[in-house]
């Protein structure tokens, strides 16, 4: 059977709680896949890093691996940074497709869901 690996993209920080959101997210992801692998990774601060993840998902048996930033907007760590990670992970794994969603920001769903959410703040 052919597995299918989401690696949750962020940038990390210090403080391990800045991390509890993406953390959920995982969780929502992991509940609607079944058994096809849902991990976290970040550029910096925390671990695992991208690489590792991907280690890992490969390891698990994916034969592709997409990548979703969780970043808000395509700032040059989603530009720059990311695609050279990514373009590594894929040398490190020639036999495995590993692709890079945009960052999720950009979508019109997340940004419709925003717009909700602050609409229902400003209620509150």
């Amino acid at each position: 059977m052919k597995k299918h690996g989401i690696i949750l993209f962020g940038h990390g920080a210090r403080d391990p709680r800045w991390k509890e959101p993406f953390e959920r997210l995982a969780a929502k992801l992991r509940a609607a896949r079944g058994d096809q692998p849902v991990a976290l990774a970040f550029l910096e601060l925390m671990s695992p890093d991208l690489p590792t993840a991907v280690a890992s998902q490969v390891a698990e048996g994916c034969d592709s691996v997409t990548v979703v930033p969780v970043f808000f907007g395509q700032g040059g760590h989603v530009r720059k940074d990311l695609p050279e990670i990514v373009e590594k992970c894929q040398a490190a794994h020639p036999g495995t497709v590993i692709s890079c969603a945009t960052a999720v920001g950009e979508d019109d769903a997340v940004l419709e869901a925003v717009a909700e959410y602050c609409l229902r703040e400003m209620g509150r």
